[in-house]
């Protein structure tokens, strides 16, 4: 265990600086891009959207509560933890390929139903991965590092930084936290997956490209999950 212990700290340090490399030319454009574009929209489309997205998500945590099936996980070990959550992940990430070709195929309409499809996935897989790390998701605010690893799996460089600094310092952060910042979390989800599910519309290869990138964020969300959890409890095991 101590040396599995020692092969996660460096696994975790390598993650850390990954999730704080500054972004490449073409990440700040598109950023820059997606800022100008956001400013352009009307803000009643942006209290729509983050309403909207709010009561999705709000839902999805209720009823992935309800379904998830609570796990005595006390008595396994990190490594333990750490296989039963790739074998999860490999689950999940099938069902997203399929639901990704599915809607993919489907044009238009199928396409814009990915959306709160793929979410519903995502919030499933976050709570199975709580289970397995043994938090319990009927705490409030293990509801909230939920929400917290999402938005740090898929969001811009700053907001990335500012987010692994809540996680990785949660026991002092969450008490600090009453709720989410809803509109900030919308956008940066949406800014994050915009361009890749725009490609998902286009007739001929959107099956493909459905596939590829549900693969892909269900792979990103599974890897921030894992080291989200890990920090804590190598932590929690330093007290």
């Amino acid at each position: 265990m101590v040396d599995y212990t020692i092969e996660v700290e460096r696994e975790l340090y390598f993650w850390k600086r990954k999730m704080t490399k500054e972004s490449g030319r073409i990440g700040r454009l598109t950023k820059a891009a997606q800022t100008k574009i956001n400013g352009l929209i009307p803000e009643k489309f942006h209290q729509v959207m983050t309403e909207s997205i709010k009561n999705m998500v709000k839902a999805t945590l209720v009823g992935s509560n309800v379904t998830t099936k609570k796990r005595s996980s006390l008595d396994l070990s990190l490594f333990e933890r750490d296989e039963l959550l790739r074998e999860k992940l490999s689950t999940y990430r099938k069902t997203a390929v399929v639901e990704g070709a599915g809607t993919g195929a489907g044009g238009l309409l199928l396409g814009l139903a990915d959306f709160p499809l793929l979410l519903s996935i995502k919030m499933k897989f976050l709570f199975e991965a709580a289970a397995i790390y043994g938090y319990d998701t009927k705490n409030y605010e293990e509801r909230l590092f939920i929400l917290h690893i999402f938005l740090l799996a898929f969001s811009s460089e700053d907001k990335r930084k500012e987010t692994l600094f809540i996680i990785e310092n949660w026991e002092q952060q969450k008490h600090l936290i009453s709720d989410m910042d809803w509109r900030d979390f919308q956008q940066e989800y949406r800014d994050y997956i915009d361009l890749v599910k725009m490609f998902q519309l286009v007739p001929g290869i959107g099956a493909v490209v459905g596939a590829f990138a549900n693969y892909n964020l269900l792979d990103q969300l599974g890897e921030t999950a894992m080291n989200s959890y890990r920090m804590r409890i190598l932590t929690n095991e330093r007290k």
